[in-house]
């Protein structure tokens, strides 16, 4: 299983200050050592974490994989296709939100998520679309043809101790866009305490996860923090 770091929120630290650190490409070196597959990175339209520079020297000093999240809004889909990150995964943007609240709308935004898809499928950039794993949504979103889905795991991060059927949901997602013929990822709210169950989920095949991880590298340094991570991912994937 892959394992992207999002170091957003090393740049929402930074920004606290607007001063220059810590530095997100440092960040994201010290994960690819301590064994990340990849860095994500999402450029919002108001700039709150990473900006237009860290993109652009992100994408020269990753050596693993690049990802890059962003809105269907015409600047940031320019810049992605200007840097040619490896993957574009697209995701929902409100400015008023803390973080990403839901999945992408496939069916009242079809018709422009299929046309910033074929842009960017054009440029040679992988793409994936960050969507809620009911099946309205995920049928929707194989519809517009993207290489993968990312499910959002909100719910499950919130309701994981209660229970269940939020990671029933997941299980279905994951088995359903793997028949649709897509790669599966996975991202949202998860944390060291509750990534086991969805790791082990099969068809999920790439997990992306930031705030845990960059909340955990203040207390240990960002090395640690990504091993510590790795390691849970690893032997989830090995018991399931």
């Amino acid at each position: 299983m892959r394992f992207y770091v999002n170091i957003d929120h090393v740049a929402t630290v930074r920004q606290a200050r607007r001063t220059d650190e810590p530095d997100p490409v440092r960040a994201a070196e010290l994960a690819e050592s301590a064994g990340a597959d990849g860095i994500t990175v999402h450029l919002r339209e108001d700039r709150r974490h990473i900006q237009d520079r860290d993109v652009e020297l992100l994408r020269r000093a990753v050596r693993t994989v690049l990802n890059l999240e962003l809105a269907v809004a015409d600047e940031i889909v320019a810049i992605a296709l200007r840097l040619s990150p490896h993957q574009a995964t697209l995701v929902p943007e409100r400015r008023e939100e803390v973080t990403t609240e839901g999945g992408l709308d496939c069916v009242r935004g079809k018709e422009r998520v299929a046309a910033v898809l074929a842009r960017l499928k054009e440029a040679g950039i992988r793409t994936s679309l960050f969507v809620t794993p009911d099946s309205e949504s995920l049928a929707a979103a194989a519809l517009l043809g993207p290489d993968a889905v990312e499910l959002h795991t909100g719910r499950y991060a919130r309701e994981w101790r209660e229970r269940r059927d939020a990671l029933a949901e997941l299980e279905a997602g994951g088995r359903a866009a793997r028949a649709a013929g897509l790669a599966v990822h996975a991202g949202h709210g998860l944390t060291y305490e509750n990534v086991d169950a969805v790791a082990a989920i099969p068809e999920i095949e790439e997990l992306n996860i930031g705030h845990s991880v960059v909340s955990r590298a203040v207390l240990v340094g960002m090395e640690r923090a990504v091993r510590e991570m790795r390691e849970r991912i690893d032997r989830a994937r090995a018991g399931a």
